[in-house]
């Protein structure tokens, strides 16, 4: 694979008001980190971006950072969406040393058709999706596949089970599930109205309460239930006499 190299500015001046000016120039704000070394402030194309996020590594692409007329080895460190329509809005970038070990998640492949699913009628559950490992910058994998097509119903797969590749150490936990087979839910069977017992005539039936309390907003937190409150011992003790 060719080398991928992306132009990168020095960025004097930071701030809102400077970004929005990148952004309509065609380029987005970026900082250039590196151990021991003070980040810099840059600004690149984002489309050079974006098809780096495309390729098969993924943020995980080792690419060269042309700045000042020197090339830097690194990879992205995060990069920022704007959530409606999807575009980079900004990218941080780490320098690498090719002969230091970095840790990195590393997309989960599944492969085979589980005997629980093409047999048994079962439903695969994909329970860890990343796994985090260490190894030369060089050797990041694009990929770990793990072989699901012997798992039966209530069977699983873990780390711990996974063959790492080549010069690569798997950080993840071993007792972590990467994936099981499940049985389907039985769906439910709702008795016909007919058999439902008759309402005592002239009674008004109650409506169904489908859920109790009000709907919490995503991100919200729902109130807590009020304590019951506690008898008034004194208004007790007056009745009584």
């Amino acid at each position: 694979m060719a080398d991928i190299v992306v132009s990168a500015k020095n960025r004097a001046e930071t701030g809102k008001n400077v970004n929005r000016r990148l952004r309509v120039e065609g380029l987005i704000p970026g900082v250039l980190y590196g151990a021991a070394k003070k980040p810099v402030p840059v600004s690149v194309s984002p489309k050079e971006i974006g098809s780096i996020l495309r390729s098969k590594t993924g943020e995980n692409t080792l690419f060269d950072l042309e700045l000042d007329g020197s090339r830097r080895k690194v990879i992205l460190k995060e990069f920022q969406l704007e959530p409606l329509k999807g575009h980079l809005l900004h990218a941080d970038f780490y320098e690498v040393a090719l002969d230091k070990a970095l840790q990195v998640n590393v997309h989960v492949e599944l492969v085979g058709t589980p005997v629980g699913v093409k047999v048994q009628g079962g439903i695969v559950d994909w329970v860890t999706r990343e796994l985090e490992v260490e190894c030369l910058p060089a050797d990041i994998p694009e990929k770990i596949t793990v072989d699901i097509s012997n798992l039966e119903i209530g069977k699983h797969v873990r780390v711990a089970e996974i063959k790492a590749p080549d010069k690569v150490t798997i950080l993840t936990e071993p007792d972590v599930v990467i994936a099981h087979v499940v049985a389907p839910r039985a769906e439910e069977e709702v008795a016909p109205a007919a058999e439902a017992a008759p309402a005592a005539e002239g009674a008004v039936a109650e409506p169904e309460v489908i859920k109790k309390g009000k709907a919490v907003a995503e991100g919200e937190t729902a109130e807590e239930p009020k304590a019951a409150e506690k008898p008034d011992k004194k208004a007790e003790k007056k009745e009584k006499k």
